[in-house]
């Protein structure tokens, strides 16, 4: 039997000696940003992110938008233990900055601020997410550092959203759409999938970033019809839709499926879809529509990131 290697845990201040001038820097490139976002299940525009933000008579370490919603993210950057002063810094940028993502990076995570960042996430609504993540980074022998986002606490997205079916009472349809799309989200996170949807609403449709602001893609429940569907949406753009269907060959050959095309000129935008016939009052099916779901999203994101982005490039 091979020998094998064991893994390591690196001193984070023997890589960042400063957080401002280091790890701040290091963490709001675009790489590693996207590394966080994959591993909290939000897509954080690169483009958007600012550092040492002036809020009051703070700065905030990091400062950007979520790509699919525009909301906005602070983080917040510690590499030592929890304190008092940051978890109160928090509360203030969240306040000045109208944040719906609160993200607190540590070292070491002390209980009673873990219990306080809970107590956040179990006591205000969907518009307010905070994450506590500890940072590490470990080394097989010598080999390059891997930084590893631990998440601590994170928003319990349906507990709030029942909160707010319970707050703003929902009709039976829209508690239905809201338990299927959260159960969904659940089958996702423990897949550990790519796809990279928002939290779980009262709505026909739930949202995935395609990475474009011109796109994205959408998971479609029609409970009247008896239908589950994906589609690419595209609200504004008739050029790139038009873009797309001229290699709507291409596409179709890659996700080995056949699409239903429907322009802005016939519809209020313009959607590429795939439906299925299903029975959504059975529960017990809802895990193979899950997985016909997510296969048919992943394919479907596959099959136009190519041809998605050198439309763009044509505009």
């Amino acid at each position: 039997m091979e020998n094998l290697s064991r893994l390591k845990k690196v001193d984070l201040r023997k890589i960042w000696k400063s957080e401002s001038r280091d790890f701040t820097p290091w963490l709001a490139q675009e790489d590693n940003i996207k590394i966080l976002g994959d591993e909290l299940g939000i897509e954080i525009d690169p483009d958007t992110i600012e550092t040492e933000v002036k809020i009051g008579s703070f700065n905030a370490d990091i400062v950007a938008r979520e790509s699919n919603t525009g909301r906005n993210v602070i983080i917040e950057n510690q590499l030592e233990s929890t304190d008092h002063d940051h978890l109160g810094k928090l509360i203030t940028y969240a306040s000045g900055y109208e944040a719906s993502y609160i993200i607190w990076i540590v070292r070491v995570v002390r209980d009673e601020h873990k219990q306080a960042i809970d107590w956040l996430n179990e006591h205000t609504d969907e518009d307010l997410n905070f994450f506590l993540v500890k940072m590490e980074v470990w080394q097989i022998e010598e080999s390059p550092y891997a930084p590893k986002f631990h998440i601590v606490s994170q928003p319990n997205d349906w507990k709030k959203s029942m909160r707010r079916a319970s707050r703003e009472g929902l009709t039976e349809t829209e508690i239905f759409q809201l338990n299927f799309w959260t159960a969904f989200k659940e089958y996702l996170d423990d897949k550990k999938s790519d796809l990279k949807p928002g939290n779980p609403g009262p709505r026909a449709w739930f949202s995935i970033p395609l990475g474009v602001s011109k796109a994205h893609l959408e998971t479609i429940i029609l409970k009247s019809k008896g239908r589950i569907g994906v589609k690419v949406y595209i609200p504004d753009s008739k050029e790139l839709y038009r873009c797309l269907e001229e290699r709507k060959e291409e596409i179709e050959d890659k996700f080995a499926h056949s699409l239903e095309w429907m322009s802005k000129e016939k519809n209020k935008y313009s959607q590429i879809v795939i439906y299925k016939k299903v029975k959504l009052s059975d529960e017990s099916k809802w895990k193979e529509y899950f997985e016909w779901l997510s296969e048919i999203a992943e394919n479907l994101k596959k099959a136009i990131d190519r041809p998605l982005k050198e439309c763009l490039n044509r505009e």
